[in-house]
């Protein structure tokens, strides 16, 4: 059974072996993250090249996606790797501090104490640690413990309720974008964005860099998660990741299930895409099954109308990667023959002002009410495909396509698949009976079923989608 929701696996030490990705591609993996956060630009490379070589030996497509690290807003390291603090003892995080102890600690970022005030909430290490801060002096931010235990070498940093001014591009990601766009990634995900502003930057840096890969930029500032930033972000971005992990530590954790509704709302009405991402299957890192909350967490995503939900260490250092991802799967499907079908509830309000974009939801309302076999839609840049993915209408969309990088940045769309079709010449009568034979090929159709067809004139022009067909396979070879 087609899967509508993609699915999104970090690789790491425990699925970079040909075999182990081979049977991660085999279980359902649709997009692969390669995180800067760890590893060489060579390490980077080398895994990319092995994900398309495993790609092309199963048949499947799998996109990459690149995820940048943003700022290290961390403290330093500490003589034994490691304190205890306890609940109402003075601690200081002091960026002059070369090594730490249990009094204080130095910090990889500098400008914390611009950044603090009294009154101000430092949580550290996901929240595990939390910090009133009492006074600032000169390179010194000094507090009171408030929740106490281990802390070790190199945790993160997060205020309360936003306020860090750290930019969302470090120098190291400029180079890493470099590394995007050397190894031809498909999307590139940038950390921390607070504004429009910043996903425009990463974006000039990768068109000058030569790369073409779509913009996701992760949600994980208080700042962030206001309509106006949210609507900002968007306008600069392809796609937006729900990255529930830093995020829950500045807003709390009891925000984050309506914010991520809401965002993946927006991002759908705006035509953006969304990945849902953090603990999604945490407890797969060490068990062969999920707990019943994860399988609901999921689920909820799915049902919220997420492009694709991801998974990070359940795959990139845990013991049981390619379960991880059959867990997944078998959840998103289940998930999905329950949504509800309110295509034309989705229509209203919407304005359609581009010939292609009307096409699309032209399409999506004619496939929805004839009950068609299929949509096809003939498409260069892959924008067709991409709006009619936005709204639900029970029929899966195929991207037929001749350019190497529409076929594998589709592969993040819902409800989407990608298949290669030569554009034959300026013929569109030749090109639609291509077309069929693409699809019964892939066993898609059959010989009689009703399929929906997008097609712009003239042919192989991008963004130029002007006609839409309805056609019963095999016609067209009958005359």
């Amino acid at each position: 059974m087609l899967r509508s929701t993609k699915i999104v696996a970090t690789l790491g030490p425990a699925s970079s072996d040909p075999e182990t990705l081979e049977k991660m591609i085999l279980a359902g993996v649709d997009v692969v993250r390669l995180n800067f956060s760890h590893g060489t630009a060579q390490d980077h490379q080398a895994r990319a090249e092995l994900v398309k070589q495993v790609g092309r030996k199963v048949g499947r497509t799998v996109g990459i996606m690149c995820d940048l690290q943003g700022p290290k807003i961390r403290v330093g390291k500490f003589k034994d790797g490691k304190v205890t603090l306890e609940k109402g003892q003075a601690f200081i995080l002091d960026a002059a501090c070369e090594m730490g102890d249990n009094g204080r600690v130095g910090l990889d970022y500098k400008e914390l104490p611009r950044d603090v005030a009294p009154g101000a909430v430092l949580l550290l290490d996901d929240g595990r640690v939390v910090l009133d801060v009492t006074d600032v002096r000169g390179t010194a931010v000094h507090t009171t413990v408030r929740h106490g235990g281990v802390l070790s070498n190199n945790k993160g940093i997060n205020r309360q309720g936003g306020g860090l001014t750290a930019p969302a591009l470090t120098g190291k990601d400029m180079e890493d974008i470099k590394t995007a766009a050397r190894l031809n990634a498909d999307y590139l995900a940038v950390s921390f964005p607070k504004t429009g502003a910043d996903m425009y930057m990463a974006g000039e840096l990768l068109k000058a860099a030569g790369g073409k890969a779509m913009l996701i930029a992760k949600i994980e500032r208080a700042e962030a998660v206001t309509d106006a930033a949210l609507t900002d972000i968007m306008r600069a971005c392809d796609g937006i990741m729900v990255a529930r992990g830093d995020l829950a530590v500045e807003v709390g954790d009891a925000s984050v299930p309506a914010l991520q509704k809401k965002m993946i709302r927006m991002a759908r009405e705006a035509n953006k895409l969304t990945i849902t991402a953090t603990q999604m299957m945490e407890s797969m890192i060490h068990s062969p099954v999920p707990t019943r909350a994860e399988v609901s967490d999921v689920a909820n995503a799915v049902l919220d109308g997420t492009d694709a939900v991801m998974l990070s260490a359940e795959t990139a250092s845990g013991r049981y990667p390619v379960e991880a991802i059959e867990a997944m799967d078998r959840i998103c499907i289940e998930a999905e023959q329950t949504q509800p079908l309110n295509l034309e509830q989705d229509f209203l309000n919407r304005v359609f002002t581009r010939i292609d974009q009307s096409i699309a939801m032209a399409a999506l309302f004619t496939a929805f009410h004839l009950k068609v076999k299929a949509i096809a839609s003939l498409t260069e840049s892959g924008s067709t495909a991409l709006w009619m993915s936005r709204l639900n209408s029970g029929v899966p969309i195929y991207a037929l396509t001749s350019q190497t990088a529409t076929r594998y940045r589709v592969a993040l769309f819902r409800d989407t698949y990608p298949l290669v079709v030569k554009f034959v010449g300026h013929d569109r009568e030749e090109l639609l009976r291509e077309a069929e034979s693409v699809l019964l090929a892939n066993g898609v159709v059959k010989e009689g079923d009703l399929i929906v067809l997008t097609i712009g004139e003239p042919i192989g022009k991008a963004g130029g989608t002007n006609t839409m067909k309805i056609v019963r396979v095999g016609e067209h070879r009958k005359r």
